[in-house]
């Protein structure tokens, strides 16, 4: 494939998912298309942006004339479409930008793909477009959809569009729904990172409620290589589900994260753990998501790689080596300098 298109490519997941793209197919193209908002960080692929194989295009997924020119420009013969607002407590704060950037963004892209020879229109989504599962079960890919915040509103509606456009148009598409992923490269809001970092500097973990939510942990690195898989062999019009298989509470992650931390610190063991503090409880917070991966397994041959504890210990190891990324990204510098970088190449 000669180009492929990657939106979201200066996030989180999107970053990894860009510098395995470029360092693993060297005669694609990837144009890695981000509105650099504060989750956006181009620091996140530093070791690539040289790289003949890669170019970045700042803009905005709703406009229009924008994506539409993109896709003249390149003719894309793929896009992974990953940009998207994704933090439940902003959405519950500003409902609209989610549903303007998830919902809009996502059908601009669409319709752009849609008049194009794109031979595949990969879309990422959430578990949290399922709701929430009491004690038992599992989510699967014929789960109804019942989604209980504004984020995970606007996830379920750009899943619809896709499929309506695969339907109606005939637009060859895929879609994943994942679990909640952790790795490298976070942006400290989440849960993962902001614990890492406070343990760090001692200040207190909060906690929503009493942390009996339950969410299924994937490592990013697992994540990015089942997006790889199914790009490649998944089958038009399908969804698959990807999960890590590894189920805890909040309270048992955040204490997992606590031993890690004092271990890698050199601390006496419990420090962190005095450090807990529970707090008000989210609007709408979700008991419990659990995935059933095993229609990606059994069809594609996907498995997660690492267990939750090797992935939190490869994790809590490299934010607490990372203090200049953790540093940047918490003070808002990153943004500034490559504003500054962007501007000069224009």
């Amino acid at each position: 494939m000669k180009y492929i298109l990657i939106t979201g490519g200066a996030g989180f997941i999107g970053s990894h998912l860009v510098r395995r793209w470029v360092n693993k197919y060297p005669q694609t193209t990837v144009v890695n298309l981000d509105k650099l908002t504060y989750a956006g960080n181009l620091e996140n692929l530093r070791e690539i942006e040289g790289k003949p194989n890669y170019i970045f295009e700042k803009g905005d997924i709703t406009d229009a004339a924008f994506v539409n020119a993109l896709f003249e420009k390149y003719h894309f013969d793929g896009v992974i479409h990953l940009a998207a607002e994704s933090h439940v407590d902003r959405s519950i704060t500003n409902p609209l930008e989610f549903i303007i950037t998830n919902i809009v963004g996502t059908a601009t892209l669409l319709n752009a793909a849609r008049t194009s020879s794109i031979s595949r229109f990969y879309h990422v989504s959430t578990d949290e477009v399922y709701g929430s599962l009491g004690d038992t079960g599992l989510f699967s890919e014929t789960t109804p959809y019942d989604p209980r915040s504004p984020y995970s509103a606007s996830k379920a509606s750009s899943d619809h569009l896709v499929r309506a456009y695969h339907h109606t148009y005939g637009l060859p598409v895929v879609i994943s729904n994942c679990s909640n992923n952790y790795g490298s490269y976070q942006f400290p809001e989440k849960l993962i990172p902001l614990t890492v970092n406070n343990i760090k500097l001692n200040k207190n973990l909060p906690i929503y409620g009493k942390g009996e939510n339950v969410r299924d942990w994937l490592y990013v690195g697992d994540h990015v290589e089942a997006i790889d898989i199914i790009f490649h062999k998944g089958k038009d019009g399908e969804t698959y589900n990807i999960g890590g298989n590894n189920e805890r509470k909040n309270i048992d992650l955040v204490r997992l994260l606590c031993r890690i931390s004092d271990r890698l610190l050199e601390r006496e063991e419990g420090y962190a753990e005095k450090l807990i503090t529970f707090v008000k409880d989210r609007a709408g917070h979700d008991l419990r998501y659990a995935i059933d991966s095993s229609k990606l397994q059994n069809e594609l041959g996907w498995k997660p790689s690492v267990t939750l504890e090797q992935g939190m210990e490869i994790t809590v190891k490299w934010y607490l080596e990372n203090e200049e990324w953790l540093r940047n990204v918490t003070s808002g510098d990153y943004m500034k300098y490559y504003e500054y970088m962007y501007s000069q190449r224009q």
